[in-house]
């Protein structure tokens, strides 16, 4: 009897791996309150970028650091503006303690970058980690060959992710799409949902769109939103959104 009763316990879920959506931080500062400050005003643009992701905290610009980590004040932070900090990773063995011990699971530390190039692309894919950096942090750029073609309209709340590729999308991105690329985005109708390109830290990539009306575009981590109203130039018209240095330029397509 007592078998059969821990067979069905047994039987009543399964065990598997699985990816999420994460949200990566990567703290430069052992300070919580200058911490909590930079993250107020960098999303005071965008108090609706984001929507309780699940947060992993990098500890590598400061694993050398000597002062202690108030993981309990960083995560209370984060937890203000609609995210769950749930793990960190690259700090010291006393930084990564202190993390468990506010309830921070310890992740594996990021793979190091290889110089061979990104597998090709075989299929649009829906998992995705976004490195969103409370100060930018230039990576080595990545780029991948191939395209992604999407010619469906993207609805809200659908999200297309061309790893290590451009991402072309032949329909309407509507308010709360997502389309994300490790290369260029272009959009041949209007984009009114969300660009991200360069996400893996090309700060080569553009945007380009025959009718430019985002809710936000973002190349290498560096965003605008909409509530700050595009130029007449551009709004509603071909265009292309570029880096230079540190600032998004939004140019008219000729």
């Amino acid at each position: 009897m007592a078998l059969t009763t821990a067979a069905q316990s047994r039987s009543s879920f399964d065990l598997k791996s699985a990816s999420l959506p994460v949200v990566a931080v990567l703290l430069k500062t052992t300070d919580a309150a200058q911490f909590a400050a930079d993250l107020a005003e960098r999303v005071a643009d965008a108090p609706g970028f984001f929507d309780n992701d699940p947060v992993l905290i990098d500890l590598a610009p400061v694993r050398e650091a000597e002062a202690p980590i108030d993981f309990a004040a960083i995560a209370a932070a984060l937890r203000q503006h609609n995210t769950l900090p749930v793990a960190v990773r690259g700090g010291s063995p006393a930084q990564m303690e202190a993390a468990r011990g506010a309830g921070l699971a310890a992740a594996p530390d990021a793979p190091p970058a290889r110089a061979e190039a990104p597998a090709p692309v075989q299929e649009v894919v829906r998992e995705v980690i976004r490195e969103v950096e409370v100060e930018v942090v230039r990576e080595v750029p990545m780029p991948g060959p191939g395209t992604v073609v999407v010619d469906k309209p993207l609805r809200s709340g659908q999200q297309v992710y061309a790893r290590g590729a451009d991402l072309v999308v032949m329909a309407v991105v509507s308010f709360g799409a997502e389309v994300i690329a490790d290369g260029n985005i272009h959009v041949y109708a209007p984009l009114r949902g969300r660009a991200i390109a360069g996400a893996r830290g090309n700060t080569e990539a553009r945007i380009f769109s025959t009718c430019l009306e985002p809710q936000l575009v973002s190349i290498a981590g560096i965003y605008r939103t909409t509530e700050t109203e595009l130029p007449a130039e551009v709004r509603g018209k071909p265009a292309q959104v570029r880096l230079e240095g540190e600032k998004l330029l939004i140019e008219p397509l000729a």
